[in-house]
């Protein structure tokens, strides 16, 4: 192990680690946020388990000099990122717990070195967003595209337009209004190109390849993902549990903590 290289990937990442306990929990956040995205679940933890936080670059204070299309252009380079962090710090029979795109980056890394894991929790998860002939991801290519264009044209016109969509609860704004300001704070060249590579990915095939259990966390209304994509992921995973929450939108780790934070106890410690 080379100190040099830890530091390197801890500058990178904003690697963060809470807590010394004898369970290693690592918490990815998804597209737009950052680790701060997870203020209201660690205090649950923090007590009993290795906390593990970081932002993927271009996100919070990850180091913006480290993006490289070539890397980053599919989830793989994410999931990498995500293996390196767990290598350089010694991490090992991992619980990682990704939001949203975070969920296919996580069954991509566990894929590649299953020995880093021991479970995965995916809150939000999907494994291809557009709809394909019987399969419904929940968004038809054109109108994608179109978000995407005016992502493009003007990523914080954009993100003030989706961040109520994506939050839900209109009763209570100031959760849009902070998912807004999240949004916002990343890298608009990065984000956009994240956006692309998230929004146009498909890891339908790689979800039977999954050997360690798994669960799915989903609201019972959500824009970006369904109970019918739950489902889905339930039937072709291996060893995969689902959760539904009795309430909306796409950040439950926001909207619904204690929900959250009840689905994750309970499958970490069975």
């Amino acid at each position: 192990m080379s100190a040099e290289l830890r530091e390197i990937i801890s500058k990178r990442n904003n690697v963060n680690i809470i807590g010394n306990g004898p369970v290693t929990v690592m918490f990815a956040h998804g597209f737009g946020c950052d680790q701060n995205t997870w203020r209201s679940i660690i205090p649950a933890f923090e007590h009993e388990y290795k906390l593990v936080l970081f932002d993927y670059v271009g996100s919070g204070n990850s180091d913006l000099t480290a993006y490289h299309d070539d890397r980053y252009s599919t989830l793989d380079g994410y999931a990498l990122d995500v293996i390196e962090i767990c290598r350089e710090f010694e991490l090992r029979d991992v619980i990682f717990i990704g939001h949203s795109v975070s969920s296919m980056i996580g069954v991509l890394a566990s894929l590649q070195e299953p020995a880093f894991f021991k479970k995965l929790i995916l809150i939000g998860p999907s494994p291809r967003y557009i709809n394909d002939q019987e399969y419904i991801g929940g968004l038809d290519r054109k109108d994608l595209e179109e978000l995407l264009d005016v992502m493009d044209q003007n990523y914080l016109g954009w993100s003030k337009m989706m961040a109520p969509s994506i939050m839900g609860n209109s009763d209570r704004p100031h959760l849009a209004e902070s998912l807004t300001q999240n949004f916002c704070a990343a890298d608009p060249e990065i984000a956009k190109k994240f956006a692309r590579v998230t929004f146009l990915s498909d890891n339908r095939k790689d979800l039977s390849s999954v050997t360690v259990p798994s669960l799915t966390i989903q609201c019972e209304d959500d824009f970006l993902t369904s109970k019918s994509i739950a489902g889905y992921i339930q039937q072709h995973m291996p060893k995969n549990q689902v959760v539904l929450l009795d309430t909306s939108g796409h950040c439950p780790h926001l909207s619904d903590p204690e929900g959250v934070i009840g689905a994750i106890k309970s499958f970490i410690t069975c």
